[in-house]
């Protein structure tokens, strides 16, 4: 029988509802053996997709964390650790944007953005840390976005998030190297989902970013996936603190 290359870890997926990046990770894992936490705080959403990969055979627990909300997270890193005894895998995905000109921007609505995105991440990594530690042995793959080197309009507080990720990797990677652990940054140009095209862009706006791809199409969330599970793979146990693009030779680091 031909070992699965996950099937004795315990991978985190945070947003992993729905059909964008974070389910297709999640499904990925699985179907590579891994027993995974599936994190995101539609609970409606969260439940058909965690059902979803399910009744393919997989374990998978699914729960409801506002990853904004630090006691969340780690009553769910805690039930991920009283089920499975361990973390090995953490995957940042959860993130918020609202479209919104800089000065009508109101406190709320960056504070929802920062508190997502990257308080988020720091309190995901946070909890899960002291059992890598332990272990000597944890992958954390965090989720920044082209937009940090190519602003597009309207995304002032969505930017600044996503480019404290990028530092928060950076960081992370260089405090925890010495345990084992590594730590990187995927980043996507247009990956495709329902909800990305529902966004209230101008309209041509798509088109005018397919042109600009030299592949000449938008990414699948299976494609960000695939990159999420070589980077928690032993094939890249010497990357860490890497910042890597995913754009159809549209580069954007």
């Amino acid at each position: 029988m031909i070992r699965k290359r996950f099937e004795d870890k315990v991978a985190v997926v945070t947003g992993a509802a729905g059909l964008g990046i974070g389910h297709a990770v999640a499904r990925a894992f699985a179907k590579e053996g891994a027993k995974v936490m599936m994190c995101d705080r539609n609970t409606d959403r969260l439940i058909h997709a965690a059902e979803d990969i399910r009744a393919t055979g997989a374990e998978v627990l699914s729960v409801s964390c506002d990853v904004s909300r630090v006691e969340e997270v780690e009553a769910m890193v805690k039930q991920t650790l009283d089920e499975w005894g361990k973390v090995d895998i953490l995957v940042n995905n959860a993130a918020v944007n609202i479209l919104c000109d800089v000065v009508d921007l109101t406190d709320k609505q960056w504070d929802l953005m920062i508190d997502v995105s990257l308080k988020g991440s720091f309190y995901c990594c946070r909890a899960a840390l002291p059992g890598m530690i332990a272990r000597s042995y944890g992958r954390i793959i965090n989720f920044t976005s082209a937009s940090v080197l190519h602003p597009p309009p309207k995304h002032c507080a969505y930017i600044s998030a996503k480019a404290g990720i990028i530092g928060l990797t950076r960081g992370l990677a260089t405090d925890v190297g010495k345990y084992g652990i590594t730590v990187n940054c995927v980043c996507p140009t247009v990956i495709m989902n329902d909800a990305i095209a529902k966004m209230p862009y101008p309209e041509g706006t798509w088109e005018k970013a397919r042109e600009d791809i030299p592949l000449g199409r938008f990414g699948t969330p299976d494609e960000a996936a695939a990159l999420v599970l070589f980077l928690a793979s032993d094939d890249a146990s010497y990357l860490s603190g890497d910042t890597i693009s995913i754009g159809g030779g549209l580069a954007s680091i």
